[in-house]
């Protein structure tokens, strides 16, 4: 088939899609590039749906990632080409790799994880979750779900005056991993504390003042456990850190004034991974 130009009228309809009104009026927005797509294309949404409704490709990237995009066909989700020039329009990236699929929203709700196998642990209910509260940068949230996906968390909360989830930064800054975990999105961070300490987790807010550090305490770590995060310029109000069970601090040995948000969340994450599996481990050794 001859390429859509960037005049098209899907190609259009498509570009629409990165701004925020379009994508919250239609449930649709844009995966850019192959391990969005790749990640896409091997979600299935609870309705029992497909994630992607359609691919954009050039070409040169429809020859380049056959393989990765075989299960489109498997799907009936069409792979479609278009013009270099029309990518571009679709694409956030200062270099597109040629690759675009239009998905569907993918956000579930705190009782979705209530009650069924999650993580890495096969556990019922979860027991490592990220609460991102007010983080307001796309790069440092999509990051957060990376670093929160490489950890084996079980999902990832935006909560409060968040930045979109499918914010075309938020999402590429995910390398994928925003298709691999449950994410919630909540508009109020105190229902989300509250949702958690009801699905079982103790609410551990990453702060400076903590009672306990994240290489001292791991009786506490090893609990199921949700982190709270603060805003990237001012961290948490007082008032939603006085909601968490625990205060936890990231000890800082050099001059450095404080970490980012991204890294403070990776370094959380991981305690708690950590010291969740010792404890696992320890318990499946003890004698019957």
């Amino acid at each position: 088939m001859t390429p859509l130009s960037a005049g098209n009228s899907r190609v259009k309809e498509a570009r629409k899609l990165s701004r925020r009104s379009a994508r919250a009026q239609r449930r649709l927005f844009l995966a850019d590039g192959p391990k969005a797509v790749e990640g896409a294309l091997s979600t299935v949404l609870g309705s029992g749906e497909g994630c992607v409704v359609e691919v954009f490709a050039t070409p040169a990237a429809a020859e380049e990632y056959a393989e990765l995009l075989a299960p489109a066909a498997a799907q009936d989700v069409p792979v479609t080409l278009v013009e270099p020039r029309a990518i571009e329009l679709l694409s956030d990236s200062v270099t597109p790799a040629g690759l675009v699929a239009v998905c569907r929203f993918l956000d579930v709700e705190w009782s979705d994880l209530a009650g069924r196998e999650v993580g890495s642990s096969g556990s019922s209910g979860p027991r490592l979750v990220a609460i991102c509260a007010d983080v307001r940068d796309p790069g440092n949230a999509g990051t957060v779900i990376r670093c929160a996906d490489a950890a084996g968390a079980d999902a990832v909360v935006l909560a409060g005056d968040a930045v979109d989830l499918y914010n075309p930064k938020t999402i590429r800054a995910s390398v994928g991993s925003a298709f691999h975990l449950p994410i919630v999105i909540e508009r109020d961070p105190l229902v989300a504390v509250r949702a958690a300490r009801a699905a079982g987790l103790a609410v551990l807010a990453a702060d400076m003042g903590g009672e306990a550090t994240i290489f001292d305490g791991d009786a506490l770590l090893a609990r199921p456990s949700a982190w709270l995060l603060g805003n990237e310029a001012w961290g948490l109000p007082p008032a939603l850190a006085a909601e968490a069970d625990h205060v936890v601090s990231i000890p800082i040995f050099g001059r450095a004034e404080s970490l980012n948000l991204s890294t403070a969340a990776a370094l959380c994450l991981y305690a708690s991974a950590r010291a969740q599996r010792a404890s696992m481990s320890a318990a499946s050794t003890l004698p019957d």
